[in-house]
């Protein structure tokens, strides 16, 4: 009867480590909510991307708020994508093509601006190592919705 005990009361964690838990907790809820507004803002500006911040979101939130999470997998708009990249780390065909050919555009305003080489050349590589890692990511099995 006391080994029962014993194995209770070293399960139950102690007061520093539910405050450690719940100082956690907040951050992490505070990061969801920044992502989910950040990628708000994405919807309306077309230099900011929304799906990956709302990724970020999902991922805070999965830590945090559970209930915030399924209502961010589960949205109409936005829900197919965040669920094929949450349970298969897939990306539609479509999304690839379409980031692709924004990169590709950003860098030509860049190449375009720019005074010298350096700058393109740093952008460039940088867009080619996202381009080549949003290639690789599989297409989702099930198709879902672009927004």
């Amino acid at each position: 009867m006391d080994r029962v005990r014993m194995e209770a009361e070293n399960s139950r964690p102690d007061a520093e480590t539910r405050r450690i838990r719940r100082r956690w907790h907040l951050v992490y809820v505070g990061l969801g909510y920044t992502f989910v507004a950040i990628g708000a803002v994405g919807v309306v500006l077309p230099v900011l991307p929304t799906t990956p911040f709302l990724l970020l979101a999902v991922w805070a939130f999965m830590r945090s708020n559970p209930e915030a999470a399924a209502k961010l997998l589960n949205h109409s708009r936005f829900g197919p994508l965040l669920r094929a990249w949450h349970e298969e780390g897939a990306i539609p065909t479509r999304a690839k093509i379409m980031s692709i050919t924004l990169m590709f555009g950003a860098w030509l305003i860049v190449l375009w601006r720019s005074n010298g080489m350096l700058l393109p050349a740093i952008v460039g590589t940088i867009l080619v190592g996202t381009g080549t890692y949003i290639l690789t990511r599989p297409a989702p099995k099930k198709k879902p919705a672009l927004p």
